[in-house]
């Protein structure tokens, strides 16, 4: 169950990532959900998000870019469900220091679709490191790519 404070902060997060981002304002990411249980991040496909204009699929660096962002907010949401007495100052001083230290991309199959979401969830949570599994898919339910990252969270 979510305390106010978790949920408070998951929500500022949200907010941080999805409005105050100048690179992901021009992607046009938008979080549509983020929670303790999860995350789901969506990109509408535009002709300046091809990355192969022959097959007019979406660059493997938007790909690459979703699931980073998706492992962050995934691994970040990992650390504040690990404990239920953190203080808001102790969360925000914790997001400062959030960061990719290896992201792993596998690119399963062209990203060719209208809608790509993609969702995160941890494998590992810990107090200064966290390791996520990331997915990509299209409106259609095809899974484009995959990632696993590790993120600094502490």
């Amino acid at each position: 169950m979510t305390n106010p404070i978790q949920e408070q902060t998951l929500h500022r997060v949200a907010e941080v990532f999805d409005k105050q981002v100048p690179f992901h304002n021009l992607l046009g990411m938008d979080i549509k959900r983020y929670d303790l249980d999860g995350v789901e991040v969506v990109v509408n496909m535009k002709p300046e998000l091809i990355g192969n204009i022959h097959q007019q699929i979406l660059h493997g660096g938007v790909t690459a870019t979703v699931l980073d962002v998706v492992g962050g907010l995934t691994a970040f949401s990992g650390l504040v469900a690990s404990r239920d007495d953190w203080s808001l100052e102790d969360l925000q001083s914790r997001l400062q220091t959030l960061g990719t230290i290896d992201l792993r991309i596998d690119y399963l199959r062209p990203g060719r679709g209208m809608l790509f979401t993609g969702t995160g969830t941890v494998i590992r949570a810990g107090n200064r490191v966290s390791v996520c599994r990331m997915e990509l898919h299209n409106e259609q339910g095809s899974h484009i790519a995959f990632g696993t990252g590790t993120y600094m969270v502490g």
